[in-house]
């Protein structure tokens, strides 16, 4: 049996920020997650780092401490952060009114919310709507999820935190009302896993209502359905924000070359609802036309969803439903030795673990101060790191591989070095074989689909069409190994991209579509279908 002090459940920002925070302290601490790192919120929404504006007329406690977690992740976590600003605009049809009090209650809030000339902001950013009456400047930003969460780990494998993926919680053991371990069962071998702790903290997101009814509580946390859209172009180099109450698709956010549009809000039962529908894509483009009116006119690259656990004790649904976090002690129920964590925001994750961790340390008796606010996740690499980079690596993408791995690059320069070819494997995420080998022999990683999580594998403009056959290629060349065989593990990575892809077949997106069925069901024969006619 494994001994340790802590084990987290769930892998998304807020359990390994937990991790992270519990480890720098200095406590024994283990993480399971039931799929990979970051498979599930902290990947599936639009990547705002959140100034608080949106949320300062209607929850100013939130707003405070987005403005203050936005400050913070601009220091410590400057390798996930773009610095774009952000733009609140409105259009004649918004509530005038609402606007006055939004400018009220974001100077209430500490955040800067500057006047720009309509026409000055047409000028930086050509695309919004002339009907734009009024804009204001704030410090919204983008941030990456997935890196953020592998930071993460990665600093709190530094400092002792150990990360279990794919090892689901299938019993939480008690005796006299204190718990005194847990059961997982590894979901690649079948083999169950018991550890003894002291203490355990549900993070587990949507899912968080299912663990806490293993250990006999129950805990108002509600799933809901956000679906979002991402566009083949970078029409905005500022997040835009809708000027009027938060409703569906209000929120415009670049990515690198991409930009992220919505979201909806759906009440769902189901944490793993995460298929997208061609009507939610058609009506968000509804919805956001007027702000931008070419919207129609940008190729759609996919759509994708996921659920927020939302905190629901007054029975609130939907956008109703608060967007603060939420820590219930257990042992009010009866039960010592247990938390759950709930709701907030990706931006306020490390205000969140470090909220937790405070109660755990607590319980433990442990002093030692929180210091995640103060230490970068990850160190910049040396000179000399990047000097030797630009032996292996195309110049214009060092940058974006280092900021990617974090802690890794290092190890990774060095792998490269010994490469007769560092090959370009994705052209469109710049991630080359020597990144694509290091990644994939990570005991984290157990397929494609892991792989692309952490370096951004098929989440271009060809969806996996070529990248996804030769990084297969190149992990076969080096004998690196996964459970799927490589045939399989295409298929499974290809599907996972089909399902973003099929609310959007329309246009471009459907000519790529049909090039990938041709590369792989014509060309390769993946579906089998010619060997079954031949039989």
């Amino acid at each position: 049996m494994k001994q340790t002090s802590v084990v987290i459940i769930g892998g998304g920002a807020t359990g390994i920020g937990i991790l992270r925070d519990l480890s720098m302290r200095g406590v024994d601490a283990v993480l399971l997650e039931m799929g990979g790192l970051a498979h599930g919120t902290s990947s599936r929404f639009h990547g705002l780092l959140h100034s608080g504006a949106r949320y300062a007329v209607g929850d100013p406690e939130s707003a405070r401490e987005c403005i203050e977690e936005n400050m913070i992740m601009r220091r410590i976590g400057k390798q996930c952060v773009e610095e774009t600003e952000g733009f609140f605009a409105a259009l004649p049809e918004d509530d005038p009114d609402f606007a006055a009090r939004w400018v009220t209650a974001c100077k209430a809030a500490g955040i800067a919310a500057e006047a720009v000339d309509p026409a000055e902001a047409r000028r930086l950013e050509p695309r919004l709507s002339p009907r734009v009456r009024e804009v204001y400047r704030l410090p919204d930003s983008c941030i990456d999820g997935f890196r953020l969460v592998w930071h993460n780990a990665l600093s709190a494998r530094r400092h002792g935190g150990e990360v279990l993926t794919y090892h689901e919680v299938t019993a939480i053991r008690t005796e006299q009302g204190r718990v005194v371990g847990v059961e997982a069962r590894n979901r690649m071998t079948g083999e169950t896993v018991s550890i003894a702790c002291d203490y355990i903290v549900n993070a587990a997101g949507s899912w968080s209502g299912a663990v806490a009814r293993l250990a006999g509580l129950d805990v108002a946390v509600s799933p809901d359905k956000g679906t979002l859209v991402v566009f083949n172009h970078r029409f905005t180099s500022r997040v835009v924000n809708r000027l009027h109450k938060s409703s569906d698709g209000d929120i415009f956010v670049p990515h690198g070359s991409v930009t992220i549009f919505g979201t909806t809000s759906t009440p769902s039962s189901d944490p793993a609802d995460c298929t997208p529908t061609s009507e939610d894509v058609t009506r968000l483009l509804d919805i956001g036309e007027p702000l931008f009116p070419d919207l129609r006119g940008y190729r759609i690259l996919r759509a994708f969803a996921g659920t927020r656990p939302l905190y629901t004790p007054n029975n609130a649904a939907g956008r109703a439903a608060s967007r603060n976090f939420h820590i219930v002690d257990h042992m009010d129920e009866g039960l010592r030795g247990m938390a759950s964590i709930f709701g907030g925001k990706l931006t306020t994750y490390r205000l969140m673990a470090e909220r937790m961790s405070d109660l755990v340390c607590r319980r433990l008796g442990v002093a030692t101060p929180c210091r995640t606010a103060e230490e970068p996740i990850i160190p910049d690499p040396s000179p000399e790191t990047l000097a030797r980079a630009a032996r292996s690596f195309p110049a214009h993408g060092i940058k974006l591989v280092a900021d990617r791995l974090g802690d890794a690059f290092g190890e990774v320069v060095k792998n490269a070095a010994r490469e007769a070819d560092n090959g370009m494997l994705c052209e469109c995420e710049m991630v080359t074989a020597a990144e694509i080998e290091y990644v994939a022999n990570d005991p984290a990683t157990h397929s494609l689909h892991d792989v692309r999580l952490r370096t951004r594998l098929g989440m271009g403009t060809c969806q996996g069409t070529f990248c996804s056959l030769r990084a297969a290629a190149a992990l076969a060349e080096r004998h690196v190994s996964f459970a799927l065989s490589p045939v399989r593990d295409v298929q499974t990575f290809l599907q996972e991209r089909w399902r973003g892809l099929r609310p959007a077949l329309w246009d471009t997106q459907l000519k790529e579509s049909e090039l990938n069925r041709a590369v792989y069901l014509a060309t390769l024969n993946l579906d089998g279908a010619c060997r079954e006619q031949n039989n």
